[in-house]
């Protein structure tokens, strides 16, 4: 079992930036592949990006290629996703979550950390 922490929400102006960090506890998270998810009240949990166990192999939603990255550290269990040139629309609950088959569905994913607020101000 693993336990998902994210952290480095808030609120910035359009076109700022955000660094989230998801932090795992309980086993090592280089045994995971791990998605960034966000969701809008009302709306399903959209995939943003998702990256392999050693970071070779990642995945991107058009809605934020060129504009986020993700990145991990497995020596410090921490997946990283780094927000830049943000938009009023990027305004959501981010989620990360780890999984065992490198995926864009949500039902892939086994473990979720609790969300971390972003705001993005017009």
């Amino acid at each position: 079992q693993v336990q998902l922490e994210e952290s480095g929400g808030g609120l910035v102006q359009a076109g700022g930036s955000l660094r989230l960090s998801c932090v795992a506890s309980g086993r090592p998270f280089g045994a995971y592949v791990v998605g960034w998810f966000r969701q809008v009240p009302g709306k399903e949990r959209d995939i943003l990006s998702a990256i392999s166990r050693s970071g070779s192999t990642i995945y991107y939603a058009d809605s934020v290629k060129g504009r986020f990255t993700i990145s991990r550290d497995n020596g410090k269990n921490t997946v990283y996703l780094q927000m830049n040139s943000q938009r009023p629309e990027d305004t959501a609950v981010y989620y990360c979550a780890a999984g065992t088959t490198l995926g864009y569905s949500q039902s892939q994913y086994i473990h979720w950390g609790q969300g971390t607020q972003v705001t993005i101000s017009s």
